[in-house]
């Protein structure tokens, strides 16, 4: 069985939003779940937020200059 995945495009967002539509998707994620997240910047000041909520992160450049990051419970 597969780990379920949520997809998170926050690109385009002008700041905070990125970080609150992430944060708003971590709120229902089931327990087993990856968050994956598109944004235009890497989210530096969402990782110390994660793991104060008890998730850990890591993000990837794209060539395009996006970044993924995916986000499970730690």
């Amino acid at each position: 069985m597969s780990t379920p995945l949520i997809e998170v495009d926050a690109r385009g967002l002008e700041p905070p939003q990125p970080m609150v539509r992430i944060l708003e998707a971590l709120s229902a994620l089931p327990g087993e779940a990856t968050l994956r997240a598109h944004t235009d910047r890497r989210p530096l000041h969402l990782f110390p937020l994660l793991a104060e909520r008890g998730f850990q992160a890591e993000s990837e450049e794209h060539s395009d200059g996006s970044f993924i990051t995916h986000i499970r419970r730690a």
